[in-house]
């Protein structure tokens, strides 16, 4: 449904159900996908290709150009995937020449104020938290959670099932099925109540927890404990993604946190 007031550029392609509000403007070369509903005021400009069922919220700005000097006008895209949820004044910026695009997956849910920049990949069903902010380069797995005011640095990697508390600074990669908190960003436990939620098992969950005993409470550097997990442990997909997680960190994992006496 095309309200009169709202600008779609004759090029874009826009399935015949997508319901968009006054005040909207849609660029060229955008595609948007069945059942989506795209609030009043946003912005969805050359590169977009948004999914089915999404609810873009009045604000939002949907593949801007990089806030990055060495971007030189590639041909580059902001991809959306179906059922996600980008609440008010959200921006998320198309790709530089290093990735081609800025992903975001199924399922997902951007509060209001977040920004995503140029060549970040996000995986499905994550939740960010009022004002979180994504630097660009950044990897995040499924069922991430950021807490309102996380910040990310460039570069950086969140594994599978993490959740990182509220105002935290991320300057390390974070493991999968880890709680993340404290300044520096430190090992705080395993987001038992998240896996709980989606279905993981105590055995599993105990599984999971002996894994990061070994690798944050032994006092062993990560490639001992790496070695004693893999040896002593029994081999599960869960151990070996942590596992492949630890060894193919390029910026290095966030440190365990010791109470001082």
């Amino acid at each position: 449904m095309k309200q009169p007031l709202a600008y779609i550029h004759p090029e874009a392609k826009v399935a015949k159900n997508v319901v968009i509000e006054p005040f909207t403007t849609i660029d060229n070369n955008v595609e948007i996908g069945e059942g989506t509903w795209i609030g009043s005021n946003v912005t969805i400009m050359e590169g977009a290709r948004i999914g089915k069922n999404c609810n873009i919220f009045p604000g939002a700005v949907i593949a801007a150009v990089p806030q990055d000097l060495k971007f030189n006008g590639e041909d580059t895209l902001a991809v959306i995937g179906d059922n996600t949820t980008i609440r008010e004044c959200v921006t998320i910026n198309r790709g530089t020449s290093d990735r081609q695009l800025t992903k975001i997956g199924n399922n997902c849910l951007i509060m209001a104020y977040c920004h995503v920049a140029h060549d970040c990949f996000v995986g499905d069903n994550c939740i960010f938290s009022n004002n979180s902010t994504l630097a660009g380069h950044i990897t995040i797995g499924n069922y991430v959670i950021l807490a309102g005011l996380v910040a990310v640095h460039q570069f950086s990697t969140i594994g599978d099932h993490a959740f990182i508390a509220g105002g935290s600074l991320v300057r390390k990669d974070v493991p999968p099925y880890v709680k993340a908190a404290r300044e520096p960003l430190s090992y705080v436990g395993i987001n038992s109540v998240g896996l709980r939620r989606r279905g993981f098992s105590s055995n599993k969950i105990t599984e999971i927890q002996n894994i990061y005993r070994t690798l944050y409470q032994k006092k062993m550097n990560n490639s001992q404990a790496t070695d004693i997990i893999e040896a002593e442990m029994i081999a599960s997909p869960e151990r070996d993604e942590i596992l492949q997680f630890i060894r193919n960190s390029q910026r290095g994992i966030m440190k365990g946190y010791f109470q001082k006496s």
